[in-house]
């Protein structure tokens, strides 16, 4: 599976594999304290916490810089632990500017992210922060079931207790 395909694009929202260059633009966004109320690190607004998140995101070979239809930068969000034999891919570290939330833009990508994955999973994880109830209504508008919790080390920074959602290729080719 190429965890950075080049082309995923909708009328929404265009993904591009994150590149170093990225880091200023992309923290524009992640500056707002606001973003990461609920999630398990509520300190990556700060630079140096946030170049940890971004270290970890160029380090994954899976993440993506996500640009509205204008071309402006909105977020970012990745593909990680692929594991072939098991046939899943996990997707996360999602974060939105503000003014997308409530609209159709976590949609749009994850709409993407999962067509592109279930050319070659048959199953795709999302861990959600156990605290951050925004994300986890967003996961169950898309169809996401939730199978449990776990603890989950993040690159760089504390373990936290996520729960865990999927989505079968099943599931999805239904929806």
């Amino acid at each position: 599976m190429n965890l950075q395909p080049v082309h995923l694009r909708n009328e929404w929202v265009q993904l591009c594999p994150l590149q170093i260059a990225d880091l200023d633009r992309l923290y524009v966004v992640a500056s707002d304290p606001l973003i990461w109320e609920q999630h398990p690190n509520p300190d990556r607004y700060q630079r140096p916490v946030f170049e940890t998140y971004f270290k970890g995101a160029m380090e994954s070979g899976g993440a993506f810089l996500i640009l509205d239809a204008a071309g402006e930068v909105i977020g970012s969000s990745r593909f990680y632990d692929h594991l072939s034999d098991a046939r899943d891919v996990k997707i996360g570290y999602t974060f939105f500017a503000r003014s997308c939330w409530g609209k159709p833009y976590n949609r749009s990508v994850k709409r993407l992210m999962l067509e592109h994955a279930f050319q070659y999973v048959d199953r795709v994880i999302f861990h959600v922060g156990a605290g951050n109830i925004r994300s986890q209504r967003a996961m169950e508008k898309i169809g996401a079931v939730k199978i449990g919790e776990e603890e989950v080390a993040y690159y760089g920074e504390a373990t936290r207790t996520n729960v865990v959602y999927q989505i079968t290729k099943e599931d999805f080719m239904r929806g």
